[in-house]
C-alpha cells in the first residue's frame, strides 16, 4: 500500500481570514447572511452526520441507494483513470464509486478535496487501506476558488455529490461550472448529485426535523463565530427557520432573533444589532428539474451523457462530459 499524500493550499489562518471576510460582509448586509460552509467545524460535522440518519432527511439515503443501483453504469460510461471528489468529507458514498471504477475500468488515483485537513487526512488514510492498489492524493482547498490546484493528467472525472451544488445561488453555480470546464480537458467528465423538486410536505421537514437536530446544527454557525472570531452570540436566542421558496425552488435555512439584541464580534471590532424577528440566512438548498440542470451544464460547456434518478424522483445523478 502506498501512503496517501496531502497537498495543502488552505491553512487554518487562511480559513480564519476567509471567515472574517464572510462575517464582515454578511453580518453588515441587509438582510444578513452567512455562507453554509461555516457550519462544519468538528461539532457541526458531527451534527450533520446525525441529520443524515434522521427519518425526515431523505437526501443522503436516497442518493446512496441510487448510487448503489447505478454505480456500475457510471463506471462503465466514465472509464476514469482519476476520480476527483469535491467536498469529500468522510468519502463514505465515494467508496461505492471507487469499488465500481476499480472493478470496471482503469482507475489509478483518487483525489479527495476538502477544506478540513483533519477530515481529509482521515478519509484518505481509510481509502488507502481499503483500496491498497489505488494512489490517494488529497487536496486541502476551497473548491469554489482553487480548482486550478487539482492535479491533471490521465482521464479525470470530477464528482460533486450530496446535493451540494444546491448550496450555490444561480450566479455562483454558473461561475463554479465554468471553473470546472476550465480545468477539465475535452471528454473529461463531471458527476453531479442533485436534489430534485418534490412535494414541500416532504421537503421542508428534511430541513426542520422533529428532534431539533437541524436547529442545533443551524445555530452551531454562531458558535463557530464565537470560537473563531471572539463573538458573543447567544445561540439559544435564535430560532431555526426553514422555508420553501416556491419561486426560486429552494429551501432557505435562517436564524431568527427572538428579541432585540446587540452582538459584538471582537476580532472584527464589529457591533451587530438585531431587531426581534430579524433573520440571518445561513443556507439555501436549491432543488432542480432535470431539464433545467442539463441547460445549466450546457451553458457551461458540458454535454449531458446520462441521468439516473431514484424511483420516487427525489434525487438525480447526472454525468456530463466537457465539450
Amino acid at each position: 500500500m502506498t501512503a496517501p499524500t496531502l497537498e495543502i493550499h488552505l491553512s487554518d489562518d487562511d480559513l480564519t481570514s476567509a471567515l472574517r471576510a464572510d462575517a464582515g460582509l454578511g453580518l453588515t448586509a441587509d438582510p444578513k447572511w452567512l455562507p453554509p460552509k461555516w457550519f462544519y467545524d468538528a461539532r457541526g460535522s458531527e451534527l450533520f452526520e446525525q441529520i443524515t440518519e434522521l427519518p425526515e432527511y431523505y437526501p443522503t439515503r436516497t442518493e446512496r441507494a441510487l448510487l448503489q443501483r447505478v454505480v456500475g453504469d457510471i463506471a462503465r460510461t466514465a472509464r476514469a483513470d482519476v476520480l476527483v471528489e469535491l467536498g469529500a468529507g468522510s468519502a463514505a458514498k465515494t467508496r461505492l464509486l471507487l469499488t465500481a471504477l476499480t472493478a470496471e475500468g482503469p482507475l489509478k488515483t483518487y483525489v479527495p478535496q476538502d477544506f478540513s485537513s483533519s477530515a481529509l487526512r482521515a478519509a484518505a488514510d481509510q481509502v488507502a487501506v481499503e483500496f491498497p492498489g489505488l494512489g490517494v492524493h488529497g487536496v486541502v482547498s476551497d473548491f469554489t476558488d482553487t480548482l486550478h490546484n487539482l492535479p491533471g493528467g490521465d482521464r479525470r472525472m470530477i464528482a460533486f455529490l450530496g446535493g451540494t451544488i444546491g448550496n450555490l445561488i444561480p450566479a455562483e453555480r454558473a461561475e463554479f461550472l465554468n471553473s470546472i470546464h476550465e480545468v477539465l480537458e475535452p471528454g473529461e467528465q463531471l458527476l453531479i448529485g442533485a436534489g430534485l423538486v418534490i412535494d414541500p410536505a416532504v421537503l421542508v421537514p428534511a430541513y426542520d426535523d422533529a428532534a431539533g437536530v437541524t436547529a442545533e446544527f443551524n445555530r452551531n454557525v454562531l458558535l463557530v463565530l464565537n470560537n473563531r472570531l471572539s463573538a458573543d452570540f447567544v445561540p439559544e436566542k435564535f430560532e431555526h427557520v426553514a422555508i420553501w421558496d416556491a419561486e426560486r425552488e429552494w429551501i432557505e435555512m435562517r436564524l431568527e432573533a427572538t428579541a432585540d439584541m446587540t452582538v459584538t464580534v471582537a476580532d472584527l471590532d464589529l457591533t451587530v444589532r438585531f431587531a426581534r424577528g430579524e433573520q440571518i440566512r445561513t443556507e439555501i438548498s436549491a432543488k432542480f428539474r432535470i431539464e433545467g440542470l442539463k441547460s445549466e451544464l450546457a451553458t457551461a460547456g458540458f454535454a449531458t451523457e446520462n441521468v439516473w434518478t431514484d424511483p420516487e424522483q427525489r434525487f438525480a445523478a447526472v454525468l456530463a462530459a466537457r465539450t
